[in-house]
């Protein structure tokens, strides 16, 4: 990294957390702080709710993800269209008629405090746990490709997020997150021109998707009912629905965004904002990755784009047979060349049979070139098993870093940080909202100021972004951090949403029913992840994680019908003779 790429990070950086604090300084009341006083339009909550989702995970991994394993996460989003059409018409109007502060202020008003309680609980957990690899996936990735130290950096990304939220509150969310999103979507876009104009001058961009479509990179949809496939058509719009309408509906780092509203009207635009570009967001953003992939067709790529992981390997005892790896790599990355200049010839001549010639002769080598790298892990795992082999999350990041010119590299990774601080600030807001309001006020004895309960947002705000660091400090990569989100939140979600849609539809279900339904549901929950997916290398799973949100709504709702026709049974009077 060059001066100017210094200068533009931290002035980006900077800029955004004084902004932050000089737009919202002075919160008076709770209404002013959690809820933003119910000022925003609908532009702020559509672009504060994408901020919030598109953490510096979504702009690490999913490139990455998109390089090993094509277009096919795109079906991970298939169901939230539909899901934000169904908060559209169910949820805000309900939220904003009881102004609530919270999610789970509606579920004591339905049912009653410890329901209420163990929801906000759940939530606590899930998206603690969130937040603190929201701080880490940037930190760990900085860390290994600028030599950077990765608990300074988690210290760095966590303080700048917690000075500007503890300060200005849901309204210095989302005034910041408009810069964010400003700053991530150039950046992306600029990437994305940038990588064109390094491919060789014969390859056009219709080209490029040819080259990606002959290595399987461009398989977007799958029809397949194989309930152990994690990203098909179906699971998306039955996992990947449940999964859309419990974040978006009962998470509160979302719920917030569009509480903060001017009016119904106002929110439901922001939603419907979302369930527009979100999608397009998401397949660019792939299909940079697939465009990454192209570029490394023909230019050379390390067998294992994690440089701590590569490094650790050579300076022990198999750094021998490791660089005979590289001298491989070497040698299918010329043959990778020769293959892709005979593919683009035979497409310029339409030549069918010499189409299908050069496509096997691609495949084949991808094969060898997938056989070299996994030989790389299992070298750098007997080398020390402590050193992370998975390198999804490290291919975006290296090519940002080896690739692009002085400036644009500050640029991209202002877009990496500038996403972590948005997602973050919103996860730290809610967190903190709901450990005053739902649980601190609710059972704190005696009467207090509004000031009192500001304050207390603020402690606990702070409190989290300090646990949230922690967490970072001591997290460890997953297969790829994204999916470790997503699985984490599969987790709890299907619970909540169901505790909720009971809520909604069910009104004869009271709250010890619902209650107790949602502790058994949990501890099943865990029960099935541990031994159907925890237990199995990635791709290898009993069942996609994203059913986890299906199968957690169906349990919670009807165990609870049962524990209530139970109890109704029990309690019946006697029929009278």
């Amino acid at each position: 990294m060059g001066t100017l790429d210094w200068i533009i990070l931290s002035g980006t950086l900077l800029f955004i957390v004084g902004f932050g604090v000089w737009k919202t300084r002075g919160s008076k009341d709770v209404n002013d702080y959690v809820r933003g006083g119910n000022q925003s339009k609908w532009w702020t909550i559509g672009l504060s709710v994408m901020a919030t989702q598109a953490s510096a995970i979504t702009f690490l991994s999913t490139p990455g993800q998109a390089f090993h394993d094509g277009m096919g996460f795109v079906q991970f989003y298939f169901g939230l269209p539909i899901a934000m059409i169904i908060i559209c018409l169910v949820f805000i109007p309900i939220y904003h008629k009881l102004k609530v502060y919270t999610a789970y202020e509606f579920l004591e008003t339905r049912f009653d405090l410890k329901t209420r309680s163990l929801a906000a609980i759940l939530f606590l957990i899930q998206r603690g746990l969130a937040a603190g690899i929201t701080i880490f996936a940037p930190s760990i990735i900085l860390s290994a490709v600028l030599g950077w130290d990765l608990r300074t950096l988690n210290v760095i990304i966590g303080t700048l997020v917690i000075i500007y939220t503890v300060s200005g509150g849901t309204k210095a969310v989302s005034v910041t997150q408009k810069q964010q999103m400003f700053i991530i979507i150039t950046g992306m876009f600029i990437a994305f021109f940038f990588i064109l104009g390094y491919l060789p001058e014969d390859i056009s961009f219709s080209k490029a998707l040819k080259i990606a479509g002959a290595s399987d990179k461009l398989n977007i949809l799958d029809f397949s009912l194989d309930t152990r496939s994690r990203y098909t058509f179906w699971s998306g719009i039955t996992g990947g629905l449940f999964l859309a309408l419990a974040y978006f509906g009962t998470d509160q780092s979302q719920v917030q965004r569009y509480l903060s509203g001017k009016s119904v009207r106002e929110s439901q635009l922001g939603l419907i904002f979302n369930a527009i570009f979100k999608i397009p967001m998401q397949f660019f953003i792939l299909l940079v990755g697939v465009m990454v992939f192209v570029f490394y067709q023909y230019n050379p790529s390390p067998v294992n784009f994690n440089p701590s992981a590569t490094n650790g390997v050579l300076q022990s005892p198999y750094a021998d047979d490791y660089k005979l790896l590289q001298d491989r790599q070497i040698t299918l990355e010329t043959e990778k060349t020769i293959a892709q200049n005979k593919f683009s010839t035979a497409l310029d001549l339409k030549e069918y049979t010499a189409i299908e010639s050069a496509k096997m002769q691609i495949i084949n080598i991808n094969k060898k070139d997938s056989i070299n790298r996994v030989a790389a892990k299992a070298l750098i795992m007997q080398a020390d098993s402590s050193l992370e082999t998975n390198d999804k999350d490290y291919v975006f990041i290296h090519f940002i870093l080896h690739n692009l010119p002085k400036g644009l590299i500050g640029l991209l990774l202002a877009v990496i940080l500038s996403a972590a601080m948005s997602s973050t600030a919103s996860e730290l807001n809610a967190l903190g909202t709901i450990t005053a309001l739902d649980l601190y006020k609710r059972n704190k004895i005696g009467v207090f100021t509004e000031k009192h309960y500001v304050n207390m947002s603020k402690v606990f705000t702070l409190l989290w972004g300090v646990i949230a660091i922690l967490i970072a400090c001591v997290a460890n990569l997953f297969d790829n951090l994204i999916q470790l989100v997503n699985i984490i939140g599969s987790i709890f979600y299907g619970n909540v949403l169901g505790i909720f849609l009971l809520a909604f539809f069910f009104k004869y279900v009271k709250g010890n029913a619902v209650f107790f339904a949602a502790i058994l549901t949990q501890v099943l929950v865990c029960i099935i992840y541990y031994n159907l997916i925890h237990v199995y290398p990635s791709g290898q799973e009993k069942l996609g994680y994203l059913w986890l949100n299906f199968i957690g709504s169906a349990l919670v709702i009807i165990i609870a019908l049962v524990f209530e026709g139970f109890d109704r049974l029990l309690n019946r009077p006697p029929i009278k003779v």
